[in-house]
């Protein structure tokens, strides 16, 4: 295997840890959650700091006119997951993108149609009033003022404003905000000042979410979307409630594995890769060798076939329980030849399928960030507005840019949508659906103790990524740095493609072709952060080797 050359992403190992620790994707952004810390805060403050400094720094990916996962373990061992996913409007029907029969998949990506029902800022603000300690206008404000002085754009902003320029063009507000003041070709530490959103985050400092939710944001916003061929309305806005979900939860070699439940698929077909793979001896295979690539690509087949048949919001479809059992992976896994790739052609079975659902609620692009305290308090959180900027559209004056997550629905039966996924019934489009996410907010126990809070960014390869972390971590005894370098694989079913980082080496890669994979060789895939407790007490944490991210602590 060749040797990982990534020399980004900042990471630590200490016994030093008096308050608690942070990995984001953004060095602003881990700074404000340590200052979260240093004011007192905890873990899920700190959290929230990252979320809004990131809204700021890393606006192309994640702010608060888009929405996220939140997995938190609470330092009296209680787990809870909030879904901040977007909703379809109430007035979406399933032909919303079809033109003549037809998907039209500019419909979904950019413009007014694309947009869901926003849940990052309500799910913020749940988070920060049942278990913070810092008033959020506090976090908020600190966030604003970056804002409002500016900050000096990275290597991924920078690229993300010039491969999406054309598009943004097409919008002006969102031309006003991001590419007016910046030279015309934009680049790395060119300054960006944002005091729309910065009046924004005021907004919501002195009112409230409701500001946003059920007051003038609301109201600003269904008119201009009436204005532009949307569909969302205030009505829309203030009906959105963030949901506390049941975690799934599995086992791997005597670890607790706690991830997010559907709507996500990532927490699913996390643990049931890693049913598939308890089966066989990776150790003795060797990170990286062309045994293990091969193996762990199998499972993943198996899984996203299942993801594209069965996945879905639990409210409005039936998500069998036995996707997660170890009886159903043992029969999976029973399909795995080590001597050549095999052709997945459908989903499984899995047990109790008419029986036995995930339980419905009685009441590159994308961003994770990891916190934990030393008092217990765990956090894995996942944020997005899906692809670059998401929908582009921007409200005048507002500086909040919204989601495009409408594309994460299947728009018809069969038809990829912008990651080239797939899906069926289980994740069609209807009013007030929650579209099927891969986000993957993943906590691993040891004993009762949480061990280590990992997840990632870029569509279907969050799975693949947080997949990874976790074995590397488990079965190979990785520190995160070194867990998150290691050469990333990703397959999804369809396309019928194994996509790898070129970092695996040529006689890897020339194996897995003859084993009959499809090898597509890219330079990097995804961005996952990551932090950890050792068993003698000491932390580690990592923010992804390919980027330009920070993990430190107090």
């Amino acid at each position: 295997m060749a040797a990982a050359t990534n020399t980004g992403g900042t990471s630590f190992s200490s016994s030093a840890v008096r308050r608690g620790v942070v990995a984001t994707v953004q060095p602003l952004a881990t700074q404000a959650g340590l200052e979260a810390l240093d004011i007192g805060g905890n873990a899920i403050d700190a959290a929230i700091a990252c979320a809004l400094t990131l809204g700021v720094v890393d606006g192309h990916n994640s702010g608060i006119g888009g929405g996220c996962f939140m997995t938190l373990r609470l330092r009296d061992g209680r787990v809870v997951t909030l879904d901040g996913r977007e909703t379809a409007p109430a007035a979406a029907k399933r032909d919303l993108f079809l033109r003549d029969g037809k998907v039209d998949a500019r419909l979904s990506q950019d413009g007014a149609l694309a947009v869901g029902v926003p849940g990052e800022l309500a799910t913020l603000e749940q988070a920060s009033r049942r278990f913070g300690r810092l008033p959020m206008a506090r976090l908020l404000e600190s966030a604003a003022r970056i804002a409002d002085q500016g900050f000096a754009i990275d290597h991924s902003y920078a690229s993300r404003l010039r491969e999406t320029e054309r598009e943004l063009k097409q919008f002006p507000e969102a031309t006003a905000l991001f590419l007016n003041g910046l030279p015309e070709i934009p680049a790395a530490g060119n300054r960006l000042r944002l005091p729309a959103l910065a009046w924004s985050y005021r907004q919501i400092a002195a009112q409230g979410v409701g500001w946003f939710y059920r007051g003038p944001y609301a109201q600003q916003t269904a008119s201009w979307m009436q204005a532009h061929g949307g569909i969302l309305t205030a009505a829309d806005f203030a009906a959105y409630q963030p949901v506390e979900r049941q975690p799934v939860r599995g086992t791997y070699r005597g670890y607790e594995i706690i991830s997010f439940p559907p709507p996500s698929s990532g927490g699913v077909h996390v643990i049931e890769i890693l049913n598939l793979l308890e089966r066989f001896d990776l150790k003795s295979m060797g990170d990286g060798s062309a045994n293990f690539v091969h193996v762990v690509t199998e499972a993943m087949k198996l899984a996203f076939a299942d993801r594209a048949k069965w996945l879905g919001d639990p409210e409005f479809t039936r998500v069998p329980l036995g996707l997660v059992s170890k009886e159903y992976a043992a029969r999976l896994a029973r399909q795995i030849r080590m001597d050549r790739a095999t052709e997945v052609t459908a989903a499984g079975v899995p047990p109790q399928a008419e029986t036995d659902y995930f339980e419905r609620e009685r009441r590159r692009h994308t961003t994770h960030f990891s916190t934990a305290d030393v008092e217990g308090n765990w956090v894995a959180c996942t944020a997005s507005i899906n692809t670059s900027f998401g929908s582009k559209v921007v409200i005048p004056g507002t500086g909040i840019v919204l989601n495009n997550h409408m594309d994460d629905f299947s728009a018809q039966p069969g038809v990829p949508n912008f990651f080239g996924l797939v899906g069926a019934e289980a994740n069609a489009i209807e009013a007030r659906k929650r579209p099927l996410s891969s986000m993957s907010p993943t906590l691993v126990l040891l004993n009762g103790r949480p061990v280590l809070s990992v997840g990632a960014a870029g569509g279907p390869t969050i799975i693949s990524q947080t997949l990874l972390a976790v074995l590397r971590t488990i079965d190979f005894q990785l520190p995160p740095r070194e867990a998150l370098a290691g050469a990333r694989f990703h397959h999804q079913w369809k396309p019928d493609q194994l996509r790898v980082e070129q970092s695996l080496g040529e006689p890897v890669l020339a194996e897995l072709r003859r084993r009959g994979h499809k090898v597509v060789v890219e330079s990097s895939l995804g961005a996952a952060q990551a932090v950890m407790l050792r068993l003698d007490g000491s932390w580690a944490g990592s923010a992804d080797p390919r980027g330009e991210g920070t993990a430190s602590f107090r």
